[in-house]
Protein backbone atom coordinates (compact mmCIF):
# COMPACT_ATOMS: atom_id res chain seq x y z
CA UNK A 1 0.00 0.00 0.00
CA UNK A 2 1.09 3.42 -1.03
CA UNK A 3 2.12 5.50 2.24
CA UNK A 4 -0.07 8.95 2.72
CA UNK A 5 3.15 10.73 1.71
CA UNK A 6 3.84 8.91 -1.49
CA UNK A 7 0.10 9.33 -2.50
CA UNK A 8 0.22 13.25 -2.13
CA UNK A 9 3.32 13.32 -3.43
CA UNK A 10 1.89 11.39 -6.72
CA UNK A 11 -1.29 13.71 -7.02
CA UNK A 12 1.13 16.84 -6.93
CA UNK A 13 3.54 15.47 -9.75
CA UNK A 14 0.43 13.92 -11.51
CA UNK A 15 -1.74 16.16 -14.41
CA UNK A 16 -4.30 17.02 -11.83
CA UNK A 17 -6.18 19.81 -11.82
CA UNK A 18 -5.03 22.65 -8.69
CA UNK A 19 -5.49 26.14 -7.70
CA UNK A 20 -3.59 28.13 -5.57
CA UNK A 21 -5.09 30.12 -2.52
CA UNK A 22 -3.48 32.82 -1.55
CA UNK A 23 -5.25 34.54 1.62
CA UNK A 24 -7.03 38.31 0.83
CA UNK A 25 -5.87 37.59 -3.34
CA UNK A 26 -8.86 38.04 -5.29
CA UNK A 27 -8.93 36.92 -8.69
CA UNK A 28 -11.69 37.15 -11.20
CA UNK A 29 -11.13 34.10 -13.09
CA UNK A 30 -10.02 30.65 -11.35
CA UNK A 31 -7.54 29.87 -14.19
CA UNK A 32 -5.40 32.68 -12.73
CA UNK A 33 -4.79 30.35 -9.42
CA UNK A 34 -3.86 27.28 -11.58
CA UNK A 35 0.03 26.95 -12.12
CA UNK A 36 1.78 25.89 -14.78
CA UNK A 37 3.92 22.98 -14.01
CA UNK A 38 4.68 21.74 -11.01
CA UNK A 39 7.09 19.83 -9.60
CA UNK A 40 9.10 19.15 -6.30
CA UNK A 41 12.79 20.52 -4.63
CA UNK A 42 15.20 18.39 -3.51
CA UNK A 43 14.97 20.02 -0.33
CA UNK A 44 11.04 19.17 -0.30
CA UNK A 45 9.47 22.34 -1.42
CA UNK A 46 6.87 22.72 -4.21
CA UNK A 47 7.75 24.65 -7.37
CA UNK A 48 5.17 26.36 -9.07
CA UNK A 49 5.45 28.02 -12.53
CA UNK A 50 3.25 31.10 -13.21
CA UNK A 51 3.08 33.71 -15.82
CA UNK A 52 4.94 36.77 -14.48
CA UNK A 53 2.10 39.01 -14.90
CA UNK A 54 0.15 36.03 -12.50
CA UNK A 55 -1.78 38.03 -9.43
CA UNK A 56 -0.03 34.74 -7.19
CA UNK A 57 3.42 36.29 -8.91
CA UNK A 58 2.86 39.97 -7.91
CA UNK A 59 1.59 38.62 -3.90
CA UNK A 60 4.67 36.80 -3.52
CA UNK A 61 6.79 39.61 -4.54
CA UNK A 62 4.68 41.88 -2.43
CA UNK A 63 5.30 39.34 0.65
CA UNK A 64 7.07 40.20 4.00
CA UNK A 65 8.34 37.90 6.28
CA UNK A 66 6.87 34.85 6.96
CA UNK A 67 3.65 35.94 4.62
CA UNK A 68 1.91 34.89 2.32
CA UNK A 69 0.79 31.73 4.12
CA UNK A 70 -0.64 30.00 0.43
CA UNK A 71 -2.23 26.38 0.12
CA UNK A 72 -2.38 24.35 -3.02
CA UNK A 73 -5.79 22.68 -3.36
CA UNK A 74 -5.29 19.69 -5.77
CA UNK A 75 -8.16 17.47 -7.47
CA UNK A 76 -7.94 14.13 -8.68
CA UNK A 77 -10.72 13.15 -11.29
CA UNK A 78 -10.80 9.56 -12.72
CA UNK A 79 -9.84 9.39 -16.20
CA UNK A 80 -12.62 6.88 -17.77
CA UNK A 81 -16.47 7.92 -17.36
CA UNK A 82 -17.30 6.81 -14.02
CA UNK A 83 -19.69 6.92 -11.14
CA UNK A 84 -18.56 9.01 -8.50
CA UNK A 85 -15.67 10.60 -10.56
CA UNK A 86 -13.67 12.39 -8.01
CA UNK A 87 -10.87 9.95 -6.96
CA UNK A 88 -8.99 12.16 -4.14
CA UNK A 89 -7.92 15.33 -3.19
CA UNK A 90 -5.13 17.11 -1.52
CA UNK A 91 -4.04 19.93 0.19
CA UNK A 92 -0.46 21.34 0.81
CA UNK A 93 0.13 24.54 2.69
CA UNK A 94 2.68 26.65 3.40
CA UNK A 95 5.20 30.16 2.93
CA UNK A 96 4.85 31.39 -0.72
CA UNK A 97 8.26 32.76 -1.98
CA UNK A 98 9.85 33.71 -5.22
CA UNK A 99 12.59 31.18 -6.44
CA UNK A 100 15.92 33.80 -7.38
CA UNK A 101 17.41 32.56 -11.21
CA UNK A 102 14.51 30.45 -12.03
CA UNK A 103 12.91 33.33 -13.75
CA UNK A 104 11.85 32.34 -17.58
CA UNK A 105 10.55 34.70 -20.46
CA UNK A 106 7.02 35.75 -19.67
CA UNK A 107 7.19 33.04 -16.38
CA UNK A 108 8.25 33.19 -12.78
CA UNK A 109 9.02 30.24 -10.66
CA UNK A 110 7.27 30.25 -7.22
CA UNK A 111 8.28 28.25 -3.77
CA UNK A 112 6.09 27.10 -1.39
CA UNK A 113 7.80 25.69 1.43
CA UNK A 114 5.67 23.12 2.57
CA UNK A 115 4.39 23.62 6.46
CA UNK A 116 1.43 20.62 6.01
CA UNK A 117 0.29 18.59 3.85
CA UNK A 118 -2.90 16.62 3.59
CA UNK A 119 -4.66 13.67 1.46
CA UNK A 120 -8.21 12.38 1.04
CA UNK A 121 -8.14 9.62 -1.70
CA UNK A 122 -9.61 6.11 -2.50
CA UNK A 123 -7.52 4.85 0.51
CA UNK A 124 -8.50 7.15 3.19
CA UNK A 125 -7.84 10.19 5.14
CA UNK A 126 -4.51 11.33 6.33
CA UNK A 127 -2.23 14.04 7.37
CA UNK A 128 1.34 14.38 5.75
CA UNK A 129 4.46 16.11 7.56
CA UNK A 130 6.66 18.36 6.03
CA UNK A 131 9.76 15.68 6.25
CA UNK A 132 7.59 12.83 4.86
CA UNK A 133 6.57 14.57 2.22
CA UNK A 134 10.19 15.10 1.21
CA UNK A 135 11.18 11.77 1.34
CA UNK A 136 8.22 10.17 -0.29
CA UNK A 137 8.65 9.40 -3.75
CA UNK A 138 5.68 10.32 -6.47
CA UNK A 139 4.59 6.52 -7.92
CA UNK A 140 6.56 5.62 -11.03
CA UNK A 141 2.88 5.37 -13.18
CA UNK A 142 2.05 8.86 -12.69
CA UNK A 143 2.60 10.16 -16.13
CA UNK A 144 1.07 7.17 -17.83
CA UNK A 145 -1.52 6.28 -15.32
CA UNK A 146 -4.46 7.89 -17.53
CA UNK A 147 -3.46 5.90 -20.88
CA UNK A 148 -2.76 3.15 -19.14
CA UNK A 149 -6.64 3.35 -17.52
CA UNK A 150 -8.57 4.74 -20.59
CA UNK A 151 -6.13 1.56 -22.48
CA UNK A 152 -7.71 -1.18 -20.12
CA UNK A 153 -11.54 0.65 -20.70
CA UNK A 154 -11.28 0.73 -24.42
CA UNK A 155 -9.06 -2.14 -25.52
CA UNK A 156 -9.52 -4.82 -22.68
CA UNK A 157 -13.55 -4.00 -21.53
CA UNK A 158 -13.71 -8.12 -22.15
CA UNK A 159 -10.60 -9.07 -20.13
CA UNK A 160 -11.58 -6.21 -17.29
CA UNK A 161 -15.44 -7.64 -17.02
CA UNK A 162 -13.77 -11.13 -16.25
CA UNK A 163 -11.85 -9.80 -13.09
CA UNK A 164 -15.66 -10.13 -10.97
CA UNK A 165 -14.83 -14.55 -11.00
CA UNK A 166 -11.93 -12.76 -8.67
CA UNK A 167 -13.96 -10.77 -6.37
CA UNK A 168 -14.44 -13.36 -2.89
CA UNK A 169 -13.01 -11.10 -0.13
CA UNK A 170 -11.20 -8.47 -2.25
CA UNK A 171 -14.59 -6.50 -2.72
CA UNK A 172 -14.88 -3.16 -0.66
CA UNK A 173 -18.76 -3.04 -1.10
CA UNK A 174 -20.28 -2.47 2.33
CA UNK A 175 -23.51 -1.91 1.07
CA UNK A 176 -23.61 -4.18 -1.99
CA UNK A 177 -26.94 -5.62 -3.62
CA UNK A 178 -26.56 -8.35 -5.53
CA UNK A 179 -27.56 -7.72 -8.76
CA UNK A 180 -28.60 -10.65 -11.51
CA UNK A 181 -26.59 -9.79 -14.13
CA UNK A 182 -22.38 -9.67 -13.96
CA UNK A 183 -21.31 -5.61 -13.30
CA UNK A 184 -19.60 -3.32 -15.46
CA UNK A 185 -15.75 -2.88 -14.49
CA UNK A 186 -14.82 -0.06 -15.08
CA UNK A 187 -10.65 0.69 -13.81
CA UNK A 188 -10.71 3.43 -11.78
CA UNK A 189 -6.87 3.71 -10.30
CA UNK A 190 -2.94 1.98 -11.20
CA UNK A 191 -0.12 2.35 -9.54
CA UNK A 192 2.83 0.45 -8.66
CA UNK A 193 1.18 -2.44 -6.44
CA UNK A 194 -2.33 -3.05 -7.84
CA UNK A 195 -5.43 -1.84 -9.82
CA UNK A 196 -8.54 -0.47 -8.18
CA UNK A 197 -11.99 -1.45 -10.49
CA UNK A 198 -15.17 0.02 -9.82
CA UNK A 199 -18.00 -2.13 -10.33
CA UNK A 200 -20.90 -0.68 -11.78
CA UNK A 201 -24.31 -2.88 -11.35
CA UNK A 202 -27.64 -3.06 -13.43
CA UNK A 203 -29.88 -1.03 -10.93
CA UNK A 204 -27.01 1.70 -10.74
CA UNK A 205 -24.95 0.71 -7.61
CA UNK A 206 -21.12 0.62 -7.36
CA UNK A 207 -18.76 -0.76 -5.45
CA UNK A 208 -14.66 -1.01 -5.60
CA UNK A 209 -12.61 -3.68 -4.85
CA UNK A 210 -8.84 -4.09 -5.37
CA UNK A 211 -6.38 -6.26 -7.11
CA UNK A 212 -2.81 -6.66 -5.66
CA UNK A 213 -0.03 -7.73 -7.98
CA UNK A 214 2.91 -10.24 -7.30
CA UNK A 215 4.86 -7.55 -6.56
CA UNK A 216 5.43 -3.70 -6.68
CA UNK A 217 6.22 -3.12 -10.53
CA UNK A 218 8.74 -0.81 -11.91
CA UNK A 219 8.52 -0.22 -15.30
CA UNK A 220 6.11 -0.78 -17.80
CA UNK A 221 7.51 -4.45 -18.80
CA UNK A 222 6.55 -5.30 -15.39
CA UNK A 223 3.12 -3.74 -15.67
CA UNK A 224 1.92 -5.62 -18.64
CA UNK A 225 3.37 -9.08 -17.01
CA UNK A 226 1.65 -8.21 -13.72
CA UNK A 227 -1.90 -7.16 -15.44
CA UNK A 228 -1.42 -10.17 -18.00
CA UNK A 229 -1.15 -12.59 -14.91
CA UNK A 230 -4.20 -10.90 -13.20
CA UNK A 231 -6.43 -11.51 -16.15
CA UNK A 232 -5.32 -15.43 -16.40
CA UNK A 233 -5.97 -16.07 -12.86
CA UNK A 234 -9.57 -14.25 -13.59
CA UNK A 235 -9.88 -16.84 -16.77
CA UNK A 236 -9.21 -19.74 -15.46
Amino acid sequence: MPSAAERTRTLVQSTCSAALLVPGLVVTRPGLLMPETRSVSPEGDLLLRFPADSPVVRAAARARGDEPTAVLHITDVAPVSVPHRIRGRARVAGRLTSVPGRAEPGRMLLGLEIAEASVDDLWGAQEVGPEAFRDAAADPLVTHEAELLQHLHTAHSEEMGTLSALLGDLSERPERTCGARRPAAVPLALDRFGLRVRFVESDGGCFDARFDFPGPVRDMGELRRAVRTLFEAASC
